[in-house]
């Protein structure tokens, strides 16, 4: 079964730093362009960043510089660090793998508050 697993998210005050993980199953992973979305509530949900099946990142509009994305092809997950978090970037964040189909098969999401 396809499964993409999200972890980590939470609560945090404004300038703390969170990792998020994503646990895939292998046939969605390997070879597959991952990478991480968020909605906030309200918004439409965006890219924050993307990651190819050899490493080559790139990250939404503006939101390069406190986001890092990376992958462990070894553990089928990807991962993203969010430094200095800011009250903007509370959201659900989800994981996503896009096929050699042109789908985008999604995570169930989880949720990053940060306080002021």
């Amino acid at each position: 079964q396809v499964q993409l697993v999200e972890s980590g998210g939470g609560l945090v005050q404004a300038g703390g730093s969170l990792r998020l993980s994503c646990a895939a199953s292998r046939s969605i992973f390997n070879g597959n362009t991952m990478a991480w979305y968020r909605q906030a509530p309200g918004k439409q949900r965006e890219l924050v960043a993307g990651i190819t099946s050899g490493g080559s990142a790139n990250y939404g509009d503006s939101l390069k510089g406190r986001f890092t994305i990376s992958r462990a092809n070894v553990r089928s997950a990807v991962y993203l660090q969010i430094d200095n978090l800011k009250p903007e970037d509370t959201a659900v964040y989800y994981c996503a793998a896009a096929t050699s189909l042109g789908q985008l098969v999604w995570g169930q999401g989880t949720q990053v508050t940060v306080s002021s």
